[in-house]
């Protein structure tokens, strides 16, 4: 795996698009990010990351709250969710006023799940702009939070149309 984590980034290095080089920087960051958790007793992947994060942000939250904000599919989402639960990751409760709901939370093993990917995530961070100086992380920050408008404008566009 690890060839092929490096000739993907080695040929979007040498392109000069912006959204190649985002795109293999991303890639990096997650390949490196879930290493630390492949081989523990969760396989945790992108998606399930996201969800742990979503009802860590969100305790209490419905699986339609979930879909709602991710724009996910639902069976997708009910698939990853009975997955989280079944490994112990994610503890459910049925709503006191409306038993056809149900309330998600994370576990202790979920929430030290998501620690060590935070963790992780602020470790790979540090590494991604060693030797940069705060004026040179504050443009790329300013830089890239220019692109995302820039998509984000013309996402608003389309919707409009």
């Amino acid at each position: 795996m690890r060839k092929s984590v490096d000739s993907v980034n080695q040929s979007a290095a040498a392109d000069d698009s912006v959204l190649e080089i985002i795109h293999a920087v991303m890639h990096q960051y997650r390949a490196q990010q879930f290493r630390v958790l492949r081989d523990g007793p969760h396989d945790i992947t992108h998606m399930d990351s996201k969800v742990l994060g979503f009802f860590g942000r969100n305790p209490g939250a419905t699986q339609s709250d979930l879909a709602q904000h991710s724009g996910r599919d639902k069976a997708q989402l009910a698939r990853l969710i009975k997955g989280l639960r079944d490994r112990g990751l994610l503890n459910g409760e049925a709503d006191p006023s409306d038993r056809r709901n149900t309330r998600l939370t994370l576990t202790d093993a979920g929430q030290a799940v998501r620690r060590a990917l935070q963790q992780q995530g602020k470790r790979l961070n540090a590494t991604a702009v060693a030797g940069m100086g705060d004026a040179e992380r504050k443009q790329l920050v300013a830089l890239l939070q220019r692109v995302n408008q820039n998509l984000a404008n013309v996402a608003d566009e389309a919707s409009k149309k």
